[in-house]
């Protein structure tokens, strides 16, 4: 078994117990700067091997897998930290919140010889695994268009006193998880076109980002994809109005992801429609503490998936390179709200030196 420590125990606390449920990883440390989370965590798992100093943990030469879910802003040099020090990584999307650090983060990765993953934990969700699986597998043909959305209401959050700070963007912080599976299906985005708002409701509260937001794809090949975002308002009762889905449209048939409600449909080449439901077992192994606030189930699977892919030698996607596009395509698309203008990604890329060519597939 691998040994994993973990840096960040606000949204680590799913890693926690994923690490604990595991057969393929051991949870041999976890840090928080907060000595109270520490102890919080501590209590909660009955996993008392904790300290609030990083380099403690990077000393510890047992570690295979360092994981990372701090605030965005440290992601790079945390990352950089671990690989300087030898480990394996895990971390959290966005995967960096500023394209200046990429060149020297593809540099250090590679001269490390470690592996870097990039926690996009959607991906590993019964029924988007399910609809990749059914997509490679043919069962639709070829991939005509993508159409996704991620509609919740996070009313909630606008009580938040950092939710309100210039710093929080939902366009990161939320639509991110969307436009991964845009990426996942159509990795060659050229260019992205995109409108957004602030609600009455955010308005209200003092909100100084867009809650609302649509954009437009267009890809190398001239295909177009769509995506978007609401934040703010209530939603359709969830048999009509998934929190997130993920719809493909290919050319022999179509099929549909709903993300928190467990729920797969698809029209497959015959022109029947099936519809898998998935129940309480697989619930509770998803969603495993109050409410749908931690995802640990899809922790467990990224972290199985990424142990296999250091013990047996593959590449565990998204890496550093996918990472780092999928950066810079949000920040192409923030920049449009910005501008009310389409925005070339590769003119992103080459204001931070790089290139559509270094982000390429290994």
């Amino acid at each position: 078994m691998l040994k994993i420590g973990i840096l960040g125990l606000g949204e680590g606390r799913s890693t926690m117990s994923a690490a604990l449920q595991s057969s393929k990883v051991e949870l041999k440390m976890v840090c928080d700067r907060s000595i109270e989370v520490c102890k919080q965590r501590a209590h909660e798992f009955d996993f008392h091997h904790y300290t609030t100093e990083y380099q403690q943990m990077l000393d510890d030469a047992e570690i295979d897998i360092i994981a990372i879910y701090t605030p965005d802003h440290l992601h790079a040099q945390h990352v950089k930290q671990a690989l300087l020090a030898g480990k394996n990584v895990i971390c959290t999307k966005p995967f960096i919140d500023d394209l200046s650090d990429a060149a020297k983060l593809l540099e250090t990765a590679a001269r490390s010889g470690k592996k870097v993953f990039i926690g996009q934990s959607s991906r590993f969700f019964e029924p988007a695994k399910r609809q990749r699986k059914d997509y490679e597998a043919g069962l639709m043909g070829d991939l005509i268009t993508i159409e996704g959305e991620y509609h919740a209401d996070h009313r909630w959050f606008l009580e938040k006193p950092w939710a309100l700070e210039a710093s929080f963007k939902w366009l990161y912080g939320g639509l991110s998880h969307p436009v991964d599976f845009i990426r996942w299906y159509m990795p060659d985005i050229e260019e992205v076109m995109g409108y957004g708002m602030i609600s009455s409701n955010g308005k209200n509260a003092g909100l100084k980002n867009h809650d609302t937001m649509h954009f437009i794809y267009k890809t190398a090949d001239g295909r177009v994809a769509r995506v978007s975002g609401c934040y703010t308002g209530p939603t359709q009762p969830a048999q009509r109005d998934s929190g997130m889905s993920t719809i493909l449209r290919c050319t022999e048939g179509a099929s549909q992801a709903d993300y928190h409600e467990l729920r797969y449909a698809i029209t497959d080449k015959t022109g029947e429609e099936k519809i898998v439901v998935w129940g309480d077992k697989t619930i509770k192994y998803y969603f495993r503490f109050e409410g749908q606030s931690h995802h640990a189930g899809e922790y467990q699977n990224y972290l199985e998936y990424f142990a296999d892919s250091i013990t047996q030698g593959f590449t565990a996607y998204p890496d550093v390179k996918e990472g780092i596009g999928t950066v810079a395509l949000l920040q192409a698309m923030d920049r449009s709200l910005q501008t009310g203008a389409p925005v070339k990604v590769d003119d992103i890329l080459a204001e931070f030196n790089l290139s559509r060519n270094q982000l390429s597939a290994s």
